[in-house]
């Protein structure tokens, strides 16, 4: 009996300290996060799990948790575990698509806005750009439609910054169509359709990886059912904010 209480109590130490260096990282993540600039509030996630973190960590260390009815205990046990299998569930299908890149010579590749600033795209946006001007370069037949219309804190239409950026790249504007009114990815999806001549052409779409899964399901929603995935990369330093973002975007999407 004794050596079970040493060794549970040393379970209980390292977990509580574990969590409290999650804590404190996820403390850092938050204003790494928001020093990026990237025109959202999410960083303030990453502060609210450092708080979760902290109270998981103090709790286990103080024996916090001993003093909670064992009903309770069960709840936040089965809720944490329902929440981990979903979270799982919902990442390996972003992963099953970042790595989508879609069929040679398509019609139309529309490619989703995100912010842009007086000197340009933002780095996730060119990200967009630079597989568009990929794609576009080894399929001369294609029309490309880019979508996105001005943000609160942008100085001009998503479109219209895109499609700069394109025609500076090589590409011959007589192949962009500007899509400039939409704010969501539902509205790009939806506005861009309306710029699409043929409904039998074929359609792809292109995004960044950790959002090309539930982009496509979006597609798929708003008639374009036969949408391929053409995938870009993203910041690498960003890619875990991203994908946790992603997670309860999706979960938002299917409620």
């Amino acid at each position: 009996m004794n050596e079970r209480f040493i060794m549970a109590m040393l379970i209980r130490r390292i977990t509580g300290t574990l969590c409290l260096v999650l804590a404190v990282a996820c403390a850092c993540y938050a204003f790494a996060v928001r020093n990026t600039h990237s025109g959202t509030s999410f960083w303030i996630v990453w502060l609210a799990f450092a708080v979760l973190f902290a109270i998981l960590g103090f709790g286990l260390l103080f024996r916090w948790w001993t003093i909670l009815p064992r009903l309770v205990r069960g709840i936040l046990i089965a809720v944490a575990c329902i929440g981990l299998v979903a979270f799982g569930t919902v990442e390996g299908c972003i992963v099953s698509k970042m790595h989508a890149q879609g069929k040679p010579d398509l019609d139309y590749v529309v490619v989703l806005g995100a912010q842009v600033r007086k000197s340009g795209p933002s780095l996730v946006l060119r990200y967009r750009l630079d597989k568009a001007i990929e794609y576009l370069d080894k399929n001369p037949n294609t029309i490309c439609i880019v979508s996105g219309g001005k943000g609160p804190n942008e100085p001009f239409p998503e479109a219209q910054g895109m499609a700069d950026y394109l025609k500076e790249h090589g590409i011959d504007e007589q192949r962009i169509l500007e899509e400039p009114d939409s704010k969501t990815t539902e509205e790009n999806i939806v506005n861009s359709k309306k710029l699409i001549s043929d409904d039998n052409a074929s359609v792809g779409v292109i995004t960044n990886n950790f959002h090309m899964f539930r982009a496509l399901q979006i597609a798929d929603k708003y008639g374009l059912h036969d949408a391929q995935g053409i995938a870009a990369g993203s910041p690498q330093d960003m890619l875990v904010n991203n994908m946790v973002r992603e997670f309860f975007a999706e979960i938002k999407f299917l409620l």
